[in-house]
């Protein structure tokens, strides 16, 4: 898109600034909003991505779920369900569904009916029925479902009527409502997908995304911009904001100039290095709040010789994890002692983690027999919640290693390349990390190193070990929080022992924003929502 153009539609879509006020006159002037994203999304479902530039760009504006988790209360609160009740057995939940709740209307789809129970059925028989006619119409599967074995957790789901639904379980599973909660449970249409497969073009479901969510999609320019409009009878609280556009620019340098000189009102991921530039304007604010999120170098435990575990623990006593906080996070992270963060209920302050000491490491990688070891790390090339910069990281795991002669190859793809290449799990080890979905502890571990996660490609340590995965199961069979915690800092002494992984760091979440955005909210934990955010005509000083 020209320059010139791009400019032209920013203006429109916000005018907010003063002089654009005076420009356009005393009419009523529609409220917008342009957020510097980072990337273009992999797809408009978030069922189909682990993504977290995906999960933004979708979840929270497009879709809504059965129910929500509020940060305040901690606990669950309704969504397009209204109410809920669990069987004595734990193994059904029955679902109240809202109604008189609108879907889009856009170009490709006209609704002829309201949100009901048909949506709820269609929505997750296509992630667990293999004979669904869209179950295959995704090329990627659903992989966070498929890393928490949904398929498996789920016997069936029941239509009482148009407003009630059961989810039967096959066993009871106490993260099993904070994962219908997460940006990934979202409600499609069924009226639009049987459409669109009368048409013989079923894929348009997720890139023509139709929802229930405060914001409905517009149009979409690759490398360029997302543009959204208001739901106009969306079920939720009043959204103040007409327009949301999302302004793809990958370089943080570039989004925190766009920011400073109002082409943008929020701006994602800043470099923690930046922040002493946005300190001398007085009109940008940093919101800053604990994530529940943990970067990790994750070792491919299923090739020579990562798959001894002197070799990774030796890896893990060589990384001076202090000179990594320092150099890339730059006090806007703490030190990672095990995968849950300090603020998860279940973390551990007593955790032993494997502590800096490269004579150790010598030691074994002596014992174990290797010697001039070579090995490749695959680095992301975008930034992340989790770590600004995997590619400083890595250089600096790079440094680490050759003080006890390991010699680590740094490779980094195209984003798009790097994702599709971790699918094939054709790797050494990978520099990645984990943005939480939920605040149920059991969402750092199943995702990420059970053996379900195994076989959906989500575990990047291709690692599957009896004794861990136990526990994960007593974890999930109980509900009392003590022992629950319990059964989940005995899973984090496995992982500190076995080393399939060395986690790094847990970053802070930051958002930048001008002063005149007011109510947005910043989670700990899932995707950025706009639906309450407010943008006031002028500036502060």
């Amino acid at each position: 898109m020209p320059v010139i153009v791009k400019r032209w539609y920013q203006l429109i879509s916000l005018c907010f600034t003063s002089l654009l006020l005076a420009a356009c006159g005393q009419a009523q002037l529609p409220s917008g909003l342009v957020y510097c994203s980072e990337g273009n999304p992999e797809s408009f479902n978030p069922q189909l991505v682990t993504s977290g530039t995906t999960i933004d760009a979708t979840s929270n504006q497009i879709y809504s779920r059965l129910v929500n988790y509020s940060q305040a209360k901690a606990d669950i609160i309704p969504g397009l369900a209204t109410e809920w009740l669990m069987s004595e057995d734990g193994l059904s939940y029955q679902f109240t569904l809202r109604e008189h709740v609108s879907f889009h209307k856009t170009r490709q789809f006209t609704p002829a009916r309201d949100f009901n129970a048909d949506d709820v059925l269609f929505s997750f028989n296509r992630i667990i029925d293999p004979l669904h006619p869209y179950h295959l119409v995704s090329r990627t599967g659903y992989p966070f479902f498929q890393s928490i074995g949904f398929a498996n957790l789920i016997e069936s789901i029941e239509k009482v009527n148009d407003y009630q639904v059961i989810f039967h379980l096959t066993r009871k599973d106490a993260s099993f409502l904070s994962n219908l909660a997460t940006d990934f449970a979202v409600i499609l249409s069924a009226e639009y997908g049987y459409q669109l497969l009368s048409q013989g073009k079923p894929e348009d479901i997720d890139y023509y995304a139709v929802g229930t969510g405060p914001f409905q999609l517009n149009q979409y320019v690759k490398n360029e911009y997302i543009r959204y409009k208001k739901h106009p009878v969306y079920w939720g609280p009043t959204v103040e904001l007409d327009q949301l556009v999302f302004d793809i620019t990958p370089r943080s340098t570039a989004r925190i100039a766009k920011l400073i000189t109002g082409d943008c009102s929020v701006s994602a991921l800043p470099k923690a290095g930046e922040l002493a530039v946005v300190a001398q304007h007085p009109d940008v604010i940093v919101e800053a709040k604990p994530g529940l999120n943990v970067s990790f170098w994750a070792f491919n435990t299923q090739k020579p010789p990562l798959d001894d575990v002197r070799v990774r623990r030796a890896l893990a006593h060589a990384i001076d994890k202090r000179n990594i906080l320092d150099a890339v996070y730059n006090d806007t992270a703490v030190e990672a002692t095990g995968v849950l963060p300090p603020a998860s209920w279940a973390y551990s302050k007593n955790l032993s983690p494997n502590e800096y000491n490269p004579q150790k490491a010598i030691e074994l990688l002596n014992e174990a027999g290797i010697n001039n070891l070579s090995i490749n790390v695959w680095a992301m090339p975008v930034a992340r919640i989790y770590n600004p910069s995997a590619l400083k990281t890595a250089e600096l795991i790079q440094a680490d290693l050759a003080r006890i002669g390991v010699k680590l190859n740094i490779i980094s793809y195209d984003w798009s390349v790097f994702t599709q290449k971790l699918s094939t799990s054709n790797y050494d080890s990978v520099l990645i990390g984990w943005n939480a979905d939920n605040s149920d502890p059991d969402n750092f571990f199943t995702p990420l190193l059970s053996c379900a996660a195994l076989a959906s490609n989500n575990n990047r340590s291709r690692w599957c070990q009896k004794d861990f995965e136990h526990l994960l199961t007593q974890a999930q069979s109980v509900t009392s929080q003590p022992e629950r915690k319990a059964f989940y800092q005995s899973a984090e002494a496995i992982i500190s022992d076995q080393v399939p992984m060395v986690t790094l760091a847990h970053a802070k979440k930051v958002v930048l924003k001008k002063n005149n955005i007011t109510a947005m909210q910043i989670r700990p934990y899932g995707g950025i929502s706009f639906a309450k955010a407010i943008q006031t005509s002028e500036e502060g000083e």
